[in-house]
């Protein structure tokens, strides 16, 4: 499968590598193909990587990952050019820049909104409900970490639980898209305990089931 990530902060850049290990074909969206840090992370992710201008990498790839800030979502799925049937991964949080609060929601949400951006895409709400660090290890001793997925198509999301299950997520689908209106509250109470209340990013959700 080939996959664009577009945004190479801390998820892009945990995600990115973890799939090109596993085999597939990743492609960094980024403004400067030839940066240091893209130098970096190509050599982070072993032979089954490469970095264009955002908009071929999109070209390319069967799914594009968003896993840009809130702020430079919007242009980023402009400059991504038409995604009409693609798969679109939304990893985004609205979240306040000082993390005390959500700029949208109750009524709506990132992942519908991006939706509306990416007219014709099949998007999907996913890798939003934790940080960085559990998404390079979903394992505390035993336990597998859940990872919530939402969309309205079921093929895309199928697809999407298949790519968390290869980062060593337990995936768990929940529904249609309206979904990420409960997800990016959960992202934003993690985002508080972890970084307001201090502590610190080593836990998560899991849902377990009798």
């Amino acid at each position: 499968m080939k996959i664009a990530i577009i945004g190479i902060g801390n998820v892009g850049g945990t995600l990115g590598p973890a799939w090109a290990k596993v085999g597939h074909e990743v492609i960094y969206g980024v403004r400067d193909p030839n940066s240091e840090k893209v130098k970096n992370l190509l050599n982070n992710s072993g032979g089954n990587a490469e970095a264009a201008g955002v908009a071929q990498a999109a070209e390319k790839a069967d799914v594009i990952v968003l896993a840009t800030p809130w702020s430079a979502t919007r242009e980023a799925v402009a400059a991504a050019g038409n995604l009409q049937g693609k798969i679109v991964v939304d990893c985004t949080n609205p979240i306040a820049p000082d993390l005390k609060g959500l700029s949208i929601g109750t009524t709506t949400s990132a992942g519908e909104q991006v939706a509306q951006w990416a007219e014709g895409a099949k998007v999907v709400k996913a890798f939003n409900t934790t940080g960085s660090g559990n998404m390079t290890d979903p394992h505390y001793d035993s336990q597998v970490l859940t990872m919530l997925i939402c969309g309205d198509d079921s093929d895309a999301r199928e697809t999407v639980a298949q790519l968390a299950e290869m980062v060593g997520f337990a995936p768990c689908i929940t529904g249609p898209l309206y979904h990420a209106r409960y997800f990016e509250p959960m992202a934003m109470l993690w985002v508080d305990m972890a970084y307001l209340q201090g502590r610190g990013p080593d836990f998560a959700y899991k849902i377990v089931s009798r």
